[in-house]
């Protein structure tokens, strides 16, 4: 995934834009300011940056021209604003930024934005002419005659848990669907412990909950059938 630098000067918009992010697999470096900015776009070398207009020290437009001017505009650029004009929005654009996000910024425009920001941030690669081959993890198998994988996992004891997942869908849906049988059958595997779970797949207890929540996942699945 992308390395994305988020660049704002309200506590509450960092946190929220790492924790989407983040879910979506980024890894995400925040400043506060230009000058951390700065900074950060250094060490960092960023794939995509995310900057707002309004910051006390140094504003968004004014730090976007400084990176163009001196050869450091080599990556996209998302301009955020609760306030900025028409007129902000289009003088951004001309320097180089890709997107104007008006806030609050909602959850679809972002992650539409840092899709076509990271796919235009991409080097183009010359075709390979033979069919890639697909790395297959054990617990899966393709069937040849059919778009479909099958995610097979034993439960002891008992039989086992099959389930499937069409491929032939957006790549959102298909992940949806595959992150929600997973964490059913963990919650169903530690008879609905929300603290055994999140040491199992590796997350926070709060970001697990609001994860299964997004998913629709029934959290008390896994009481009853434990019970």
């Amino acid at each position: 995934m992308a390395n994305i630098l988020v660049v704002d000067d309200e506590h509450g918009i960092r946190d929220l834009l790492w924790e989407i992010l983040n879910d979506e697999g980024h890894t995400v470096e925040l400043a506060e300011n230009a000058q951390q900015a700065r900074v950060a776009r250094t060490r960092e070398k960023p794939d995509l940056v995310l900057l707002d207009i309004w910051m006390p020290d140094t504003d968004g437009v004014t730090l976007l021209k400084e990176w163009s001017s001196t050869g450091q505009l080599t990556m996209p650029v998302i301009m955020m604003s609760g306030h900025a004009t028409i007129d902000t929005a289009v003088e951004a654009t001309k320097i180089g930024a890709m997107a104007f996000l008006e806030k609050p910024v909602t959850l679809q425009k972002l992650l539409k934005a840092v899709e076509q920001g990271l796919a235009r941030g991409l080097p183009v690669r010359a075709p390979v002419p033979t069919q890639p081959a697909v790395a297959v993890p054990p617990s899966f198998y393709v069937q040849d005659t059919t778009p479909t994988v099958f995610a097979t996992a034993p439960v002891a004891p008992g039989p086992v848990a099959v389930q499937s997942f069409e491929l032939d869908k957006p790549l959102r849906e298909a992940r949806d669907e595959f992150e929600k049988a997973y964490f059913e059958f963990h919650l169903a595997q530690e008879h609905g412990s929300m603290t055994r779970v999140a040491e199992k797949t590796g997350l926070e207890r709060t970001h697990l909950y609001r994860k299964l929540k997004q998913l629709g996942v029934d959290l008390t699945r896994g009481k009853r059938s434990g019970s």
